[in-house]
């Protein structure tokens, strides 16, 4: 499974937060069980490979940090938008964040990759606009912080 892969299913469970009350790793087990992933492989491809152990990290390491990441969203709400592209913008700004191992331009252009598969151009570009904006903002947030 492709580190691509695994950040499409971290913004697919990340979409699936939003209906569940489960605690957020009895969620994780359940959705990254063999059973749960033999189940979806006849709805989607990127179900058909079980994640390995360094996947599963990272998969659980993105969808447990996007279900805090709403602290940063000044200015706007994730409930103004499609679930759908919610997900996908908090599997990237985790990534911006927490992740130095990915780069940058990787996690948006990913970002903005995966929901070309899911929204209309019009909401491609709102994503690809506010995690450029996200990016912008977080930089120069953390260079003033490291200058003083």
């Amino acid at each position: 499974m492709t580190r691509s892969t695994a950040r499409e299913i971290a913004a697919h469970l990340a979409y699936e937060l939003s209906f569940t009350e489960l605690p957020i790793q009895e969620f994780l087990d359940q959705q990254l069980s063999d059973e749960c992933f033999a189940g979806r492989a006849s709805e989607y491809e990127i179900y058909e490979q079980t994640p390995n152990e360094k996947q599963k990290q990272y998969i659980c390491r993105l969808v447990s940090g996007v279900a805090d990441i709403e602290k940063y969203a000044k200015g706007w709400r994730f409930e103004r938008i499609s679930l759908v592209a919610s997900a996908i913008m908090r599997v990237a700004m985790f990534e911006l964040l927490y992740m130095p191992d990915i780069p940058h331009g990787v996690a948006i252009n990913e970002a903005v990759q995966i929901a070309k598969k899911y929204e209309s151009p019009e909401v491609v570009r709102f994503i690809n606009g506010i995690l450029g904006s996200f990016l912008r903002e977080e930089i120069k947030d953390n260079r003033e912080e490291n200058k003083a």
